[in-house]
């Protein structure tokens, strides 16, 4: 009989050994099975109490299957690991080279996240130094606060306790208002004279008078408190805003190293730079101490000239103090115009720079100035505060000059000894000077000209030339004198202008009453000062005065 074998090597089951089958049959040697095929003896197990009998030809089987599949598995893992090998010896090594540009490139962007995770740091740190209010409020964009007219105001107060050597360090020097129309994106700066003597309203040094430059270090000469600082801002807006008559709502206290750092951050200004009364330039060798007088720190020709921070900072200083000197000869007035030069070309500068677009940019300004600059300013109006930087045309930045030649609001004069600045309507006499302000910084462009009107009756109504008086100032007009007109022959109304210039003026009106404006001679004798003149003759009745604009 042919011995037939299973495909795995195994002899066919004979009856006989079958699960069924007695032990005694199981450990019988078949004669006719050559020993290299016999199945190789199990030793008996010994059966535990409590547990089930298996069968052990099935345990071994079992047994048998497992290690072989076990075998498959670990040959196949080894030959997947062997494969891997292959495949990583195959590919081809990183260049060292490749390596290292790797890890600087990765070296690069972790020092520039560092980096500008410390300046934002650093920033926000100063933003809450500068601004009242949360540092997490910088995401808002809350409007300014406004007076009555809509305008708001803002004291900008400027010392030199940064200035090694400097004498009178917390004297205010530079002293400015700025008025903003948030809805026109109008700005008015004036500068308000250092030697300006007023009333104190407290004893100081210096006593209950003396110039307005020492008012601001009187309030509390604690310089180290943070409150005291406070303190000073408040009071100060408060004492000037009452002499100029104004609401001013936020007032920003700088140093030196402001304007250095401001200048120097955009990349430097330029200012058009001329000397005062027909002089070519502009010299000053009071800061040339500093450099053995082997320098020169303000001595420009007249022009356009590109000032780095230093030079910028010592043009606001620059007031002819130390001769030789020329093209400073209106002293502190020409300072002040000097300074109003120079933040109206940090303005221009810093939207050509992109920087006031930037809060980053902005932040890291605010950084640098972190010690060097205190206001009121609330950290929710940074972001108005760079709009309206961004908004504001340079056209539409106005500076006002109290020491007008033509129209002067002060003049100066000797005090105790002392040449001081007092307003032209007398000391410590300040109506003209608000009514001046007022009008310049109205919204109102016929209020703005300033130009004066005389109004006169000649229409033998009592009280008609009042009345029309009254309709012309609700429209803005300045109505500076209200009489009877001299004897004559006159039409309904007439108007004359005397000299030239207010344009908005005469438009408007000749809008109003219907008649062109006249360059000759008014009749009788008219108020210094007039530029127009309105008579209401006889065919002018009452009820058409009072409605008439």
């Amino acid at each position: 009989m042919t011995n037939k074998h299973s495909i795995d090597g195994f002899v066919p089951r004979r009856p006989g050994g079958q699960l069924g089958a007695q032990s005694g049959d199981l450990q019988e040697k078949p004669a006719d099975i050559p020993t290299g095929l016999r199945r190789p003896e199990v030793p008996r197990r010994t059966i535990q109490p409590g547990r089930k009998q298996e069968s052990d030809l099935g345990t071994v089987r079992g047994a048998d299957i497992s290690a072989s599949l076990k075998d498959i598995a670990l040959d196949d893992k080894t030959e997947k690991k062997k494969s891997k090998k292959r495949l990583k010896r195959d590919k081809k090594p990183k260049s060292k080279k490749r390596r290292i540009i790797k890890w600087s490139i990765i070296a690069v962007v972790v020092i520039i996240l560092g980096v500008a995770g410390w300046i934002l740091y650093k920033g926000l740190t100063a933003t809450n130094n500068i601004f009242q209010g949360s540092i997490l409020d910088i995401v808002q964009n809350q409007p300014l606060k406004e007076d009555e007219n809509g305008r708001s105001n803002v004291l900008l107060l400027g010392t030199s306790e940064d200035d090694p050597g400097h004498e009178g360090a917390y004297l205010t020097d530079s002293m400015m208002i700025v008025s903003i129309d948030q809805s026109d994106k109008v700005v008015d700066m004036v500068s308000i004279p250092r030697d300006l003597y007023v009333e104190y309203g407290m004893a100081c040094p210096s006593g209950y008078e003396g110039k307005i430059n020492a008012y601001f270090s009187c309030i509390n000469p604690d310089f180290e408190s943070e409150a005291a600082e406070e303190e000073r801002l408040t009071k100060s807006r408060e004492f000037i805003g009452e002499i100029f008559g104004l609401d001013i709502q936020y007032a920003v206290h700088v140093n030196n190293t402001v304007i250095k750092e401001a200048v120097n951050a955009v990349g430097g200004i330029d200012v058009d730079i001329q000397g005062s009364n027909g002089d070519p330039g502009v010299l000053d060798r009071n800061f040339d101490w500093r450099c053995n007088y082997e320098c020169y720190y303000v001595n420009w020709e007249n022009g356009v000239h590109h000032l780095n921070g230093e030079q910028a900072l010592y043009l606001t200083m620059a007031r002819g103090s130390v001769a030789p000197t020329y093209g400073l000869g209106n002293s502190n007035f020409d300072r002040e115009k000097n300074q109003q030069k120079v933040i109206l070309a940090l303005q221009q500068k810093a939207i050509s720079t992109g920087t006031l677009t930037d809060v980053g940019k902005v932040m890291g300004l605010i950084d640098a100035l972190g010690n060097n600059l205190r206001t009121n300013f609330a950290t929710k109006e940074i972001r108005t505060l760079m709009q309206l930087g961004i908004d504001v045309q340079p056209e539409n930045i106005k500076t006002i000059d109290l020491f007008d030649q033509e129209n002067p609001m002060v003049t100066t004069d000797n005090v105790g000894g002392a040449s001081v600045v007092v307003p032209v309507a007398g000391l410590f006499n300040y109506t003209q000077l608000q009514t001046f302000i007022h009008e310049k910084f109205s919204a109102n462009p016929i209020t703005r000209e300033g130009a004066n009107v005389t109004v006169l009756n000649a229409s033998g109504v009592t009280g008609l030339a009042q009345r029309e008086a009254d309709a012309l100032e609700s429209e803005g007009f300045v109505v500076n004198s209200v009489g009877d007109a001299p004897e004559g022959e006159y039409v309904d109304v007439e108007i004359y202008q005397i000299g030239e210039g207010f344009g908005t003026t005469r438009q408007k009106l000749e809008e109003l009453l219907g008649v062109s404006v006249q360059t000759t001679t008014p009749p009788g004798e008219i108020p210094e000062g007039t530029n127009f003149v309105v008579i209401f003759g006889k065919d002018r009745s009452a009820d058409e005065a009072a409605t008439t604009p």
